[in-house]
């Protein structure tokens, strides 16, 4: 099995959301879709801008919370560095 821990953008250096999935495309759907209630539909976070495998939902849970605690700064870093635009 395939886990994806992600981060959607709602714009350049603008919101971010951070989450973990099994099957990344039907998540980022849903996310452009409007399908999911909360965070991500209220303030239009739809951009993929990163996402990491993991071959295990603890790793990908861990590493979710991980990047979640970091500095804002750090996840804009994150991103720029294998999303540079």
């Amino acid at each position: 099995m395939q886990y994806w821990v992600y981060i959607l953008a709602s714009g350049p250096r603008d919101t971010l959301y951070i989450g973990v999935t099994n099957d990344l495309l039907r998540r980022v759907w849903e996310h452009r879709e409007g399908l999911t209630d909360g965070f991500t539909r209220r303030y239009a976070i739809k951009h993929l801008v990163w996402f990491e495998e993991h071959a295990e939902i603890a790793e990908a849970i861990s590493r979710e919370k991980r990047v979640k605690r970091w500095p804002r700064q750090w996840r804009y870093e994150l991103v720029a560095k294998d999303n540079p635009q």
